[in-house]
């Protein structure tokens, strides 16, 4: 199943303005009317998913599809899936073919200052299970990384906790933490789970390069694992915010095995990733509805 996947992350540098914020959120209930986001400019969380509910809107811009050329459909477990409206008149067996093989799936996802989507595009049995996982390499304020990956190994394995052993050092401790967690929700996310499921019951032998659930073999699925690093400059110093995000997407390709590709060039990444910003999104956020 040759489908391509492509990803992009939009790194929130800034928050929107009041202006800004309401240009968005007027496109956001034209366009997607039944997103669950609060109009409260005040609440930076409301930011992110308003984002991630219009990144799909500005992707489809960047392929020159009139918003009113296409249709955003939903499975029954949540899953996306986007299709391009035709005329039914002009319809032949050739282009009905093509179009059956031009669905595109995808998912969104975000963690602090990086919302990401992964899509990819065939037929739609092929494209719906995809999803992204993104975690931010960075324990909570006043709690050490050993800490906060021990509050967390309800969600792991005995076997992953293993990779997580406190003598491994707390920057290990924490890059490892978070590959788990993101290929983990890039998982769940990608067979419509919700965010509720055991995460225990998934297994991520990384050393191994193999994974399970109920411990069974996850045969078909391939894995990309990569490090976003991101920052930006502190207002009215001259110092600058750095951030470093794991992130991963999950997609079910049907065949035999468990595939794994860890991506740690730049040159490798920017064949399937793309990096954008928000002023990219608010620059052309108007013309959405178009």
């Amino acid at each position: 199943m040759d489908c391509p996947i492509l990803v992009w992350m939009l790194f929130t540098n800034r928050e929107m303005t009041p202006e800004e914020y309401q240009k968005c959120y007027t496109v956001l209930r034209e366009c997607v009317p039944s997103a669950p986001v609060r109009n409260a400019p005040n609440d930076p969380e409301t930011m992110r998913q308003m984002v991630a509910f219009l990144l799909p809107l500005l992707m489809m811009r960047h392929r020159r599809v009139p918003r009113s050329r296409w249709r955003d459909n939903i499975t029954s477990v949540g899953k996306h899936w986007i299709e391009q409206v035709h005329n039914v008149e002009n319809d032949n067996p050739v282009a009905a073919a093509s179009r059956a093989r031009s669905i595109i799936g995808y998912h969104t996802s975000y963690d602090h200052n990086l919302v990401g989507m992964a899509m990819t595009q065939g037929r739609r049995e092929d494209v719906v299970n995809i999803g992204v996982g993104i975690k931010e390499i960075v324990s909570p304020p006043g709690m050490s990384a050993n800490d906060f990956a021990i509050s967390l190994y309800h969600k792991l394995t005995p076997l992953e906790q293993s990779f997580i052993a406190p003598e491994l050092g707390e920057e290990v401790v924490m890059r490892r933490l978070c590959v788990l967690l993101a290929l983990k929700q890039a998982y769940i996310k990608a067979i419509g789970q919700p965010m509720g499921f055991d995460w225990s019951r998934l297994e991520f032998n990384i050393p191994q390069k193999t994974a399970s659930g109920d411990g069974r073999p996850l045969h078909g699925w391939e894995f990309r694992v990569w490090t976003s690093e991101l920052g930006f400059p502190i207002p009215q110093s001259e110092g600058h915010v750095r951030q470093t995000y794991q992130c991963a997407v999950a997609f079910f390709r049907r065949t035999r095995d468990t595939r794994f590709v860890w991506q740690s060039e730049a040159k490798d990444l920017e064949s399937w990733v793309q990096f954008i910003t928000l002023d990219q999104l608010l620059n052309v956020a108007d013309k959405l509805v178009e």
